[in-house]
């Protein structure tokens, strides 16, 4: 079973060692490949047209000079260009949970996103800052990252991936929750302004709101909390709007 790992904290985070760590226990052909640097919010974007780095840093590790979403680019049309592919990628684990609009932004997402494009089964995995961290943490989660892959076919529809949070302290019951609303830059704090130039600044903080049912409301009761997402989750129109629309005068 060959795993590929990666994360958008930068290959020098903890939480990249930690689900490396677990990969490993059930796997010896485990690869990594993440950014050089910390790439917060980067969601899907990748590099085009512009040169991109590869360093090899050891055995099947390589850092790369790119976004988050680079990394799986870079691994499927060189590293892995002439070999076999992944059979899994994992992405994490990020410093601080993905909930609500997270979804859209998150680096860690824009992984198992861009994994799914090139028809990888793919999970990212995201945890509470702060966490209360064990030495018994690798075998809870490789145990979990073990039983996804043996019951994949209960969830690795084309294009779908997972999302998973991590709560305070492990193990713990999962749950499915509903997506919250959980928005951050809800505030611009102008620090510099110079006649018709501003200078802002988005804070990192968020209003951490939740629901009863909600991915937020779940972390924090302690519970794993488990999403499968899609990129294609168009909601088609009706017939009669697109009838309406023809029949518009121009």
């Amino acid at each position: 079973m060959r795993i590929l790992v990666s994360n958008d904290d930068g290959i020098e985070a903890p939480g990249l060692a930690r689900l490396v760590e677990a990969a490993e226990r059930i796997s010896n052909d485990v690869w990594v490949v993440a950014p050089e640097d910390k790439h917060t919010a980067a969601a899907a974007s990748i590099t085009i047209g512009k040169p991109l780095t590869m360093h090899k840093r050891g055995e099947r590790r390589y850092a790369c000079s790119g976004r988050p979403a680079d990394c799986i680019v870079t691994a499927m049309a060189w590293l892995f260009d002439k070999e076999r592919k992944p059979d899994l990628v994992l992405s994490g684990i990020n410093d601080g949970r993905n909930v609500g609009e997270d979804i859209a932004y998150s680096g860690t997402l824009g992984i198992a996103r861009e994994a799914s494009f090139w028809g990888l089964p793919s999970v990212g995995f995201s945890r509470v800052k702060n966490a209360a961290i064990s030495s018994e943490d690798p075998d809870w989660l490789a145990a979990l990252i073990a039983t996804l892959w043996q019951r994949r076919a209960g969830w690795a529809l084309e294009g779908h991936y997972l999302a998973v949070n991590l709560p305070h302290a492990l193990p713990a019951e999962i749950r499915q929750p509903f997506i919250g609303r959980d928005k951050i830059a809800r505030t611009a704090e102008a620090i510099e302004t110079d006649g018709n130039r501003t200078v802002l600044v988005i804070p990192r903080g968020r209003a951490h709101t939740a629901t009863p049912g909600d991915d937020n409301s779940l972390i924090d009761a302690g519970f794993v909390t488990i999403n499968r997402l899609n990129w294609f989750g168009n909601t088609p129109l009706s017939q009669s709007f697109l009838d309406e629309l023809e029949a518009t005068p121009s």
